[in-house]
């Protein structure tokens, strides 16, 4: 009997290709939920590639009526204990982020109950034995990803590794599905110095440099995409998408100006006034920040996101003679950098130095004492220069002896003194490495973002673009050897969760 697959569809194109090989290669049936903009929902509508025995476009069904229902919201929550209020609150879209529309409590139970009532009547009625996702990063695609996972549903979600051009296909973020005990993985015993090559062969950080130079900077798409949004868009969205509530033409651009001029006053504090030298025999914990608004903080770590907040709370908690060094994220400036209120805040903390975006990351955690971060990268990285580590996300690596999960902010202090006292064993690393080596894949994930974005978001620089069968077409077939070995490892997923 063929296997039923739901897909999440949107403006990442990955997984359309994605289906039209494994349509041709995997007895399957194919269905989707798309969330789309209203100009790239007519390719879908029309698109002959891939035959999906059915599809619901998200945003048909989230009409503006606020009339909600209590009751099933409540038995809906004791059904798959989900805590809505947990992803509306944290939700960009709806609190916050958004400059453009203020959403009132009313507004946000009612787009969450009708997200909920279509996606159980999806999976009753089509019992779907898979879902194949990206990275769940909006509260109405990780809340379809919980239900189907509360449901018995087996996921896929590739997501990269900790190692750049590394990818892992598993249910959840940055976790195997089959994760032995450390003590059951025979050791390389590899070294120190022998395990940073791994780490420096497949820097993580300079891949995420360059996406974040690269994507969406070029001067010629960006004038490409205001000119296509100003004279060719209709800006039906504004009605139909509840992320596009309010955002007027003129707002937008207004906006979009306004955020520029900040981007470059922000600079000039940042160049002038963060920091980039160590400074000799002061001793340190490192805390790295994350980008905002940001999946790593809204949904992994949801009460976390407050990171003002969480550096005072680190820097209350260091033993004395301890200072706390706060790196800015480089990827911030996709984000047109932070208030400069912000900064200040962080400066005026009386044991904190704050350092800036472009400072070396190697010799901060090399340095340093202990590294923190909610749930960043350098945590990780943080092992293989012998420095233990603290995280408040659930990430795989937290099965490092080296690396303490943060339960509560009342740990704090204690756990922050034992990580001072830790030692890092180069053999509970290896095996990690190993396992992980093991179950990843060679994918240059950011790369092909940035080349998909090029081909039809204008550099990622505007979303509701309209795309033709052709340019669909053409696409795949420049990249078919990149879908073929996609394919293949998702066939290799599907069948492990068919044996297990």
């Amino acid at each position: 009997m063929a296997d039923k697959i739901i897909f999440w569809l949107n403006a990442n194109m990955l997984f359309f290709g994605l289906a039209t090989n494994l349509q041709k290669t995997y007895d399957c049936k194919l269905y989707a939920v798309i969330d789309i903009t209203n100009r790239t929902k007519k390719f879908f509508e029309e698109q002959n590639l891939v035959n999906f025995q059915k599809i619901w476009f998200l945003h048909d069904h989230i009409q503006k009526t606020y009339k909600i229902d209590i009751d099933y919201l409540r038995n809906f929550e004791k059904k798959y204990s989900i805590n809505l209020w947990q992803l509306g609150f944290n939700e960009r879209i709806f609190y916050q982020h958004n400059e453009f529309y203020k959403f009132t409590q009313d507004e946000i139970l009612s787009i969450l109950e009708k997200e909920c009532k279509l996606y159980e009547s999806i999976l009753d009625e089509i019992q779907p034995d898979f879902l194949i996702t990206n990275e769940t990063a909006l509260h109405q695609q990780h809340l379809f990803y919980e239900i189907c996972r509360k449901r018995g549903i087996k996921v896929l979600m590739l997501n990269q590794s900790k190692f750049a051009y590394k990818c892992i296909i598993s249910q959840e973020l940055h976790k195997l599905d089959s994760m032995p005990a450390l003590s059951k993985i025979p050791s390389k015993k590899r070294t120190f110095d022998e395990l940073l090559n791994v780490l420096t062969s497949t820097d993580n950080t300079k891949q995420l440099q360059l996406y974040s130079k690269n994507f969406g900077n070029s001067k010629s798409s960006k004038l490409k995409a205001v000119s296509e949004y100003i004279f060719k868009s209709d800006n039906s969205n504004t009605e139909t998408h509840f992320s596009y509530y309010g955002r007027s033409k003129f707002k937008v651009l207004v906006d979009y100006l306004i955020k520029s001029r900040k981007a470059t006053t922000r600079k000039s504090f940042i160049d002038k006034y963060l920091e980039y030298e160590i400074y000799d025999n002061e001793q340190f914990v490192l805390f790295t920040l994350h980008q905002e608004p940001e999946r790593t903080l809204l949904i992994a770590a949801p009460f976390y996101t407050n990171q003002l907040e969480v550096i005072r709370h680190i820097a209350k908690s260091l033993p004395p003679g301890y200072k706390l060094y706060v790196k800015e994220h480089f990827s911030q400036l996709l984000r047109e950098w932070r208030e400069i209120s912000y900064y200040k805040e962080i400066i005026e903390i009386p044991n904190v130095r704050l350092y800036h975006p472009s400072a070396n990351i190697e010799p901060l955690i090399q340095k340093s004492s202990l590294v923190i971060s909610i749930g960043g990268t350098t945590s990780f990285e943080a092992a293989f220069y012998q420095k233990p580590s603290i995280i408040m996300a659930d990430l795989g690596f937290a099965i490092l002896p080296s690396v303490q999960k943060l339960n509560s902010l009342e740990e704090l202090p204690l756990m922050i003194r034992h990580g001072l006292e830790t030692k890092v064993n180069s053999d509970d690393l290896d095996k990690y490495l190993s396992i992980l080596d093991e179950h990843s894949f060679d994918f240059d994930l950011k790369g092909y973002e940035s080349n998909e974005a090029n081909s039809f978001r204008y550099g990622g620089n505007y979303q509701d673009t309209i795309i033709t069968n052709e340019q669909m077409k053409s696409f795949l077939d420049e990249n078919q050897n990149l879908f073929d070995m996609l394919t293949n490892q998702h066939i290799k997923k599907l069948n492990y969760f068919k044996k297990i």
